[in-house]
């Protein structure tokens, strides 16, 4: 069950992002407004979640005299969730009304916990300092966070006198992971869901993706569009044209070789491809790329993982395609299509034998229909090798790294075809 927090002021250009992911008759759970909604906003359509209105918690404001009351509300939302939960309930999952979120994925992690079991589940800001700040145990809750039933049920029961307690803590997530801390639970964390604490351009962060099931995307409002020439709203539907026929490869990052050309490839399933003019190593690729800068000005560190630098070195700069469309071909196979975003405008690596990538205009990628199946406490990449050129065309082969199960990599196993411009 969802519960989200929304303000009416911003629901009318934040409800596409929720629309894009929210299945009406099948999600269940409420969008938690400050205020009813305006007349411009009604009838309330069908495609997005039911509302509800928060309570009024000036009392518990007034006696708590907490530094920060807007976070009350927010706080105070997970008990109101709680009394609107059916029978069979397993999980809460608390998200933001700028945040989306991959329910196939979501679904498939969250199986393999066991739901009957205190639970804590969360991702860290992306920002070292947010974590600093508001600690490295918090879940932070635009990503979403999500509790087990039972641990739901507990935490509510004093979720009021939890709020007394704490009345300088300034963020509601700090408030949550300090009364879950109370209970004796620790925060769970997980890979997949994202805060987005980074501001500007943040395809380079999604093309490095972690190994693990993508779950989550928050602060919409803030980043950039994610796809060039496309709005914020637009991004969010062109990312769930992908997400549709295979969830489980969003953003999973497959990288190969070409060594006649020493021509390296990268591919985020479902979201952008590089083709770099050189034969750049795994742990190198595997980076994402700093196209984005950081949450607010502060001295470096930065980042909670590694990153590397945009390079104007043609043996480094990426030739970079984005997710255009996808089908499935009659042999039960899904094709996403790439498009090149832009001329590189570089010229030809010389050191790696002046083979250009400049006329490429086009990738498409052929996935097995079959669901990518992989343990989500591993962190592997697909492996992959070239298995035919001829003219204009690549097709490449992925296989499962170190001799894996042969299961598996039939499983993962891929064609690439690169398409010249016309």
């Amino acid at each position: 069950m969802f519960g989200l927090l929304g303000s009416v002021g911003a629901w009318k250009h934040r409800k596409a992002y929720i629309e894009s992911w929210w299945r009406p008759n099948i999600t269940h759970g409420y969008l938690y407004l400050d205020i009813a909604p305006t007349d411009d906003l009604l009838p309330w359509p069908s495609s997005s979640p039911p509302f509800r209105i928060s309570e009024d918690n000036t009392r518990l404001i007034e006696e708590s005299k907490h530094v920060a009351p807007g976070v009350v509300r927010m706080v105070h939302s997970i008990k109101e969730v709680m009394r609107e939960k059916r029978e069979g309930l397993r999980w809460l999952v608390m998200g933001d009304d700028d945040s989306i979120f991959f329910l196939d994925n979501l679904v498939d992690v969250l199986a393999t916990y066991d739901h009957n079991k205190y639970i804590y589940i969360g991702g860290h800001s992306e920002f070292i300092l947010s974590n600093f700040r508001f600690s490295f145990h918090t879940g932070f809750g635009g990503a979403g966070f999500v509790l087990s039933y039972p641990l739901a049920e507990a935490l509510v029961i004093n979720l009021e006198d939890c709020l007394r307690r704490y009345p300088y803590l300034r963020t509601s997530d700090h408030i949550t992971m300090t009364c879950i801390a109370d209970i004796g639970v620790d925060l769970t964390s997980n890979k997949g869901l994202h805060q987005i604490d980074l501001r500007g351009d943040v395809s380079g962060f999604l093309f490095g993706h972690p190994q693990s099931p993508l779950l989550s995307l928050h602060h919409f409002d803030m980043m950039d569009p994610i796809f060039p020439f496309l709005n914020r709203s637009e991004s969010a539907n062109q990312l769930f044209k992908a997400a549709s026929l295979g969830q489980s490869r969003m953003m999973q990052q497959t990288i190969c070789y070409e060594k006649q050309r020493n021509w390296s490839f990268a591919i985020s399933w479902g979201y952008s491809a590089h083709i770099y003019e050189n034969i750049i190593p795994r742990s190198i690729l595997k980076k994402p790329l700093e196209t984005f800068g950081p949450w607010y000005r502060a001295r470096p560190p930065f980042y909670l993982f590694d990153t590397r630098l945009p390079s104007n070195d043609p043996c480094e700069a990426p030739h970079i395609f984005f997710f255009q469309s996808i089908e499935k071909s009659p042999d039960d196979e899904i094709i996403t299509t790439y498009t090149r975003a832009s001329p590189r405008g570089l010229s030809t690596c010389s050191s790696s034998g002046n083979h250009s990538a400049d006329y490429i205009s086009t990738m498409r990628v052929f996935s097995p229909s079959k669901k990518l199946i992989k343990s989500y406490n591993e962190d592997r990449r697909e492996n992959s090798r070239l298995t035919r050129l001829g003219g204009e065309k690549a097709i490449v082969g992925t296989a499962a790294v170190n001799g894996e199960d042969p299961d598996l990599a039939a499983d993962v196993y891929a064609r690439f075809e690169f398409l010249t411009s016309q």
